[in-house]
């Protein structure tokens, strides 16, 4: 493609050299770069690829996309200055891909918590419809039943204009999408045409990126500034920032809501550790999905669902076979009763849902005694460190008791990070928490203290199949692991 075809619509401050030269590669890695290649040197919190340029010259890059013009240039590379490369390399790799966001319904889904399920759910409920679909998410990429392995909450632009390409020549027609407020904020989705955009909630996280929580509600919000018209803009109506996220986009307006008034209405019926019974706009479903904030993820998924034009009877015959995607409330039981539940809850309002859950359906047993809720938890390195004290602080209120561990402590010292956790645990939760740097040990301790009945909580980690520790991932399965321990107990885990 001519880099003046490619730079369609991309505002530039200055050109040098040949601008019909004919680029057959994109990358904003200079290890990648080979002859035909646009190098676009974007500013990283760790690197600046513009140091990087002279590299990627050498190794044959045909033309260069940059906020600063190099003083010495070379007369056979074009150089091409914009004032945000991220932002330009989002539109140019849409052109050069053929706009493939456009032939197909992309709907976005951000918040803080209830991303992965919400995406996951609609993948699973639109696959289930006879369509076929294409994920992007924390856990997965998915081309219809072809998993690629995920590196980013959100993919850089060039990944996923491929990854789009890639879904419309397997048959693709729709895509469901998490938008994390670090790919807003870096232009991860510039150039992408979205049909929809879903909001979960928003509560403390990332504050290590963003500085500030106005400044995560403004990234979170930045998401619906920019849908189309033609799009529809899906929020919760229970949050009290909801509707904040409405108030300047250009899409339809649409909410849905347990409490107040929204367009798509549910009540709670009934809630249990294997299910929960819901009216959603007067129709009785029962679904395999568990917790109040499943119920949220639920609605939403519908909501999306009826505005892309589904049946309503239909999507919920649908909805209630689902199970929860991976990592979210998922149960590993012993034959002795003791309800292991792993969940990737690593914020502090997901970790009170996920315990505030398990509280409400725990029930008396046969002998009138109340099951012992034991929580795992940790944090992870090189991340928010002031949710720290709060996480633990949550986990000592609603935890008979409580098991500080290892994370991804990534290049911290995890003794360090516990410490910090420590120091929210009050005072009257001291003595039932303890502190267990080995992840595994704190794992199997846990199941030790357990008798039947008991429910143990392994939260932060979910889905993950490994531990990051200084820059090494080493292989680790919460759920491999409590099965392990299990077994070790002389305890079985039922499939």
């Amino acid at each position: 493609m001519q880099l003046s075809d490619l730079l369609y619509k991309v505002s530039l401050l200055a050109t040098a050299g040949d601008m019909n030269a004919e680029v057959t590669h994109l990358t904003m890695d200079s290890r990648q770069v080979r002859s035909g290649s646009l190098f676009i040197a974007v500013r990283g919190t760790v690197s600046d690829g513009h140091t990087f340029i002279q590299k990627a010259i050498d190794l044959g890059a045909t033309a260069i996309l940059c906020e600063e013009m190099p003083a010495n240039r070379t007369e056979t590379v074009t150089y091409i200055q914009v004032a945000n490369t991220p932002q330009a390399m989002g539109m140019a790799a849409a052109n050069f891909y053929g706009q493939p966001s456009k032939k197909v319904k992309l709907v976005g889904v951000t918040g803080t918590n209830g991303k992965t399920s919400v995406a996951t759910l609609l993948f699973r409920l639109f696959t289930s419809l006879g369509y076929r679909c294409g994920l992007l998410s924390t856990v997965q990429n998915q081309i219809g039943e072809t998993v690629i392995p995920a590196t980013h909450t959100t993919p850089d632009s060039i990944t996923t204009n491929e990854l789009l390409t890639q879904m419309l020549a397997q048959g693709c027609t729709h895509v469901f999408m998490e938008v994390s407020s670090h790919a807003v904020v870096q232009e991860r989705i510039a150039g992408l045409h979205f049909a929809g955009g879903i909001f979960t909630n928003i509560t403390h996280d990332h504050l290590d990126f963003h500085g500030t929580f106005d400044n995560y509600i403004k990234a979170k919000k930045g998401f619906f500034d920019q849908l189309p018209r033609s799009a529809f803009a899906l929020t919760n109506a229970d949050d009290k920032r909801g509707l904040v996220m409405l108030q300047n986009t250009l899409a339809r307006k649409e909410s849905y809501s347990l409490q107040t008034l929204g367009t798509f209405k549910g009540k709670i019926l009934a809630d249990g550790l294997f299910g929960l019974e819901m009216l959603i706009d007067e129709r009785q479903v029962w679904f395999k999905l568990i917790g109040r904030f499943n119920a949220y993820n639920l609605l939403a998924v519908y909501g999306a669902a009826v505005l892309l034009g589904e049946d309503e009877e239909e999507i919920l015959t649908e909805l209630s076979a689902t199970l929860p995607p991976q990592g979210r409330f998922e149960q590993v039981i012993s034959d002795n009763r003791i309800v292991g539940i792993v969940d990737y809850a690593h914020t502090p309002d997901a970790l009170q849902n996920v315990l505030e859950t398990i509280t409400e359906l725990r029930h008396d047993n046969e002998q009138g005694v109340l099951p012992n809720i034991i929580t795992v938890v940790g944090c992870g390195g090189n991340r928010d460190a002031a949710k720290r004290p709060i996480m633990a602080q949550i986990a000592g209120k609603f935890s008979d008791r409580v098991i500080l561990t290892s994370d991804n402590p990534r290049f911290e010292d995890p003794m360090v990070i516990l410490e910090q956790m420590q120091a929210g645990i009050s005072p009257v939760d001291y003595k039932k928490s303890q502190t267990i740097e080995d992840r595994r040990e704190a794992i199997r301790t846990a199941v030790k203290l357990a008798r039947p009945n008991d429910i143990i909580l392994i939260a932060g980690k979910g889905h993950e199949t490994y531990q990051d520790i200084q820059g090494v991932k080493h292989d680790f399965d919460d759920r491999q692991v409590l099965r392990e321990a299990f077994q070790s107990a002389n305890f079985r885990a039922k499939e």
